[in-house]
């Protein structure tokens, strides 16, 4: 698996760029062109969904500061996964000035039709 660089372009175009790893990236496939090509990093313009799995020393940074930093800079969506048992998903959408709003965490069988139509059976992810 490759790491996937985003850049979040929250501050002026003359000062260091705000650049993020998420764990999963879901980007819009002509940017991967422009990724691939040019050796670029992503921006944030081009995910549609980042995904951050929560460990022990990430939750305050995971739940907190990534969620405020990824709804600044207009990532539509954001799930935060947390495997402690019972697995759980959270799953954040921009609301405009409100930043990211979730219905709380699920467990069990997470369903959605956005940002695309998916069933994950949670704790099927632990093995």
């Amino acid at each position: 698996m490759e790491d996937i660089d985003v850049d979040l372009r929250l501050g002026a175009a003359d000062e260091p760029g705000t650049v993020r790893r998420p764990d999963l990236v879901v980007a819009r496939r002509a940017s991967a062109g422009r990724v691939d090509e040019e050796g670029e990093v992503y921006h944030a313009s081009d995910v549609l969904l980042a995904i951050e799995v929560v460990s022990p020393g990430s939750r305050r940074e995971d739940h907190r500061v990534k969620r405020a930093e990824y709804a600044d800079a207009g990532i539509p969506h954001y799930w935060i996964v947390d495997l402690d048992e019972p697995v759980s998903l959270v799953a954040c959408r921009l609301a405009g000035e409100l930043g990211y709003v979730d219905p709380g965490a699920v467990n069990g069988t997470f369903r959605t039709t956005v940002p695309f139509p998916v069933e994950i059976d949670l704790p099927a992810l632990l093995g």
